[in-house]
């Protein structure tokens, strides 16, 4: 990955650190939330760069690694007493701007598709429309929270879209990369995601947007 221009890795760098503000900021400036996600990004980046994650013939896949933690995470954080009173105090509209972060992203892995280590399909060109969600985010907060002339439903809606939306791009990105159970994207399959900074898009950008849009349904629900 070192012929990557320096651009693409600067940027989703301060995509990722841009990710886990607003999380902060939603969090009510929580030092724990920062502090623990600050150790997940450093402890992934010390074993990404050993080049751990590119060793991919081997089952359970060590992609598991990057993923299931932040998964058992947010189950525990919505099971547990003190999860659903840390979620009960988080700000919906912060959580609903962070949502602008997916535009950023959408164009990193268009910048990596165009450097042959993401396949066509992972992008806005293929079968990913998840840029639609960044673009929308601003409207929502805007009409939803600020001017509040769109009702709960509404926003309630575009969050189990984009919920969806995630969905798809999540399972096509594990399903193209060079993992045994390969499905798509055999003449170019999904290597970025093997290396640094961009082990930060699974185990954390992408554990945080999920995060923001349960936790907000949860509260639109409630």
């Amino acid at each position: 990955m070192e012929h990557l221009p320096f651009y693409i890795k600067l940027v989703f760098i301060l995509t990722t650190f841009f990710t886990l503000f607003l999380l902060y900021k939603a969090a009510n400036h929580s030092k724990a939330v920062l502090t623990i996600i600050l150790s997940w990004l450093a402890l992934q980046t010390v074993i990404s760069l050993t080049g751990f994650y590119t060793i991919t013939n081997v089952m359970p896949p060590r992609f598991a690694l990057l993923v299931l933690p932040p998964l058992l995470l947010l189950l525990a954080v919505f099971i547990s007493s003190k999860g659903k009173q840390f979620i009960n105090r988080l700000d919906v509209k912060t959580l609903t701007i962070l949502h602008i972060v997916r535009i950023p992203v959408e164009i990193t892995l268009y910048w990596l598709f165009l450097q042959k280590t993401v396949p066509e399909i992972m992008t806005f060109e293929g079968k990913n429309l998840d840029i639609l969600c960044g673009i929308t985010a601003p409207i929502i907060y805007y009409f939803g929270y600020i001017k509040k002339t769109l009702s709960p439903k509404i926003i309630l809606i575009w969050n189990i879209v984009c919920l969806i939306s995630l969905g798809n791009i999540v399972t096509t990105a594990i399903l193209s990369a060079p993992l045994p159970f390969q499905q798509f994207a055999f003449e170019q399959p999904n290597i970025a995601l093997l290396y640094f900074p961009f082990v930060w898009l699974p185990s954390c950008v992408v554990p945080i947007v999920l995060f923001s849009h349960l936790a907000a349904i949860k509260r639109l629900l409630n």
